[in-house]
């Protein structure tokens, strides 16, 4: 078996007190994969962006593993004939 590679590449900016990440996938096999997240300050916290960076970039993953289960779910379908729904 060969070793195969496949890069999550996570881009984050902040506009207006909203961080956002994007997830982006990149694998041979399919077409490349972007989850999003967002995190917002809530004016009674400090102001910590490095908290913003991981509520928006865990949301970003959470969101690409979300739709790679659903690409997952549709490929064993495609395999088996049936309606396949796999647990979030």
């Amino acid at each position: 078996m060969r070793q195969k590679r496949w890069t999550v590449e996570i881009f984050i900016d902040e506009h207006e007190q909203r961080t956002r990440a994007e997830a982006r996938l990149r694998n041979p096999d399919a077409a490349g994969l972007t989850g999003t997240g967002l995190a917002r300050l809530n004016p009674r916290d400090a102001n910590v962006p490095e908290i913003g960076d991981e509520l928006a970039v865990s949301r970003a993953l959470a969101d690409l593993a979300h739709q790679l289960l659903d690409v997952a779910a549709e490929d064993i379908g495609g395999v088996t004939h049936e309606q396949v729904r796999l647990a979030h």
